[in-house]
């Protein structure tokens, strides 16, 4: 499901002031939507082809701060532009805002007007070509978990997030009547997501105080991760519009469970799904063992672009819904990958060890390529694994620190091949940095402990 505004809508829309303003976004390594506001009559008549921006977007961090060591842009560069190329086909409309559409950009080189490799979306587009080339498309979804606080994002800032209040006092997984006390803000969210051509499924309470869970229906590859950052922008914006704060932070608290981001696959050829096989006890075809068994293999490889954050790493914890282990499973929550829809058309694989914090074009293009090495490679799966997958202490584990998960990436030949030398290179540079700012850090923790003590 693409946009559901096309050119000639928004140029009625315009003529008749239904809309007068046009965002114009792309996708940042961090999965934000970073842009411009144009006048709808500007956009029409000067950028629906193309508009310009500083090519330090794809080389910042969390804070937008510009890290040396990138080979892609550097202040010896100069910091120039890129091209920025609305996408018409993503063009919807954005209920939440007054009067306001929003178009999906493609990153090109200012030069050449070529794609830029490390621009997430161009990423994704990479590994849907190379299943092209099989004559494979991949359907997909993903699952958003948040926490909603009392309080304005600027007044929680204001006090250095601390005392942070849950807007629910109680643990509301599937809870109808808890999630009742934020239906204000969550039914608002359904419904302009919908409007936006964003096929919602549904909103549910998940498994700690405070916790939500938006589910959004699965769709082609591209299409799926567009969904997904749209939507976790619009859980931000409305939550802002109603005086309380969202966070994807992944662990807020020790003590609390973590939020993640599940993402389901399968593969289709001709409109039929390449994963289902009746001859088989649980309904795999080959193609989907091989599938499923790259993904394991490779899964430390691609650690990173699942949980790409020094607070990523505190969520893997036993007991906590969130994976230790990178094995597979029928149906069990405590795996890696969890085979779902066994033994039915609907059958394929979920990979459970993706945080909130996820990029979901880097994370989907990362397991598309561990999945595509499986199946050029002729990978055998191996039995899957029954029980409490936390007490398999000879499976492989899953990178315990982002420390760890940087080494698996930058050594990964499958990624390289994959995605090429530049694109893990930059990717390996930002993993860098996240830890040289961590490893900089002062914590309270450190303070609490030693600051009478040591």
């Amino acid at each position: 499901m693409a946009g559901n505004l096309s050119l000639d809508t928004l140029t009625e829309l315009a003529a008749t002031g239904e809309i007068d303003t046009v965002l114009v976004a792309l996708v940042d390594m961090q999965g934000r939507l970073q842009g411009k506001r144009f006048h709808v009559r500007d956009f029409l008549d000067n950028a629906i082809e193309e508009t310009h921006c500083c090519n330090y977007l794809l080389a910042t961090d969390l804070m937008m701060a510009t890290p040396d060591g990138y080979r892609a842009t550097s202040w010896e560069g100069g910091y120039g532009d890129y091209t920025l190329r609305p996408d018409l086909t993503t063009l919807r409309h954005v209920p939440w805002l007054e009067k306001t559409a929003l178009v999906l950009g493609d990153v090109l080189d200012h030069h050449s007007h070529e794609p830029v490799a490390h621009s997430p979306r161009q990423m994704l587009k990479r590994q849907v070509a190379r299943l092209a080339d099989l004559g494979l498309d991949a359907a997909m979804a993903t699952e958003l978990e948040f926490f909603l606080f009392e309080g304005a994002l600027r007044n929680l800032q204001k006090s250095g997030y601390r005392d942070l209040v849950p807007l629910n006092g109680f643990n509301e997984d599937y809870a109808l009547f808890q999630t009742t006390k934020e239906e204000g803000l969550l039914r608002p969210l359904r419904n302009h997501l919908y409007a936006a051509g964003i096929p919602v499924e549904c909103t549910k309470g998940e498994a700690e105080t405070g916790q939500q869970e938006l589910n959004i229906r699965y769709a082609g590859a591209l299409d799926c991760a567009d969904h997904h950052t749209i939507g976790k922008h619009a859980v931000k914006e409305i939550a802002w519009q109603h005086g309380v704060s969202a966070s994807f932070l992944p662990k807020w608290r020790a003590d609390k469970v973590g939020s993640s981001s599940h993402v389901h696959m399968s593969l289709w050829q001709n409109g039929d799904p390449a994963f289902f096989d009746d001859s088989n006890e649980l309904g795999m075809s080959e193609l989907m063992q091989n599938f499923l068994a790259g993904l394991i293999h490779y899964a430390r490889d691609i650690t990173f672009f699942l949980a790409p954050y020094v607070n990523s790493y505190k969520r893997f914890a036993k007991g906590t819904f969130a994976p230790t282990r990178t094995v597979w499973s029928v149906d069990n929550r405590t795996a890696g990958f969890r085979l779902c829809g066994a033994g039915t058309k609907g059958v394929r694989v979920e990979c459970r060890i993706g945080g909130s914090d996820l990029n979901p074009y880097l994370a989907q293009a990362a397991l598309l390529a561990a999945g595509l090495r499986g199946i050029t490679d002729e990978m055998e799966l191996q039995a899957p694994t029954s029980g409490d997958v936390y007490e398999s202490a000879d499976t492989p584990e899953i990178p315990r620190t982002l420390r760890e998960a940087t080494e698996t990436l930058r050594e990964s030949d499958m990624l390289r091949a994959a995605m090429g030398d530049e694109v893990v290179d930059h990717y390996t540079r930002a993993a860098e940095w996240e830890q040289e700012e961590y490893d900089r850090a002062v914590t309270d923790w450190e303070i609490a402990r030693g600051f009478e003590q040591a």
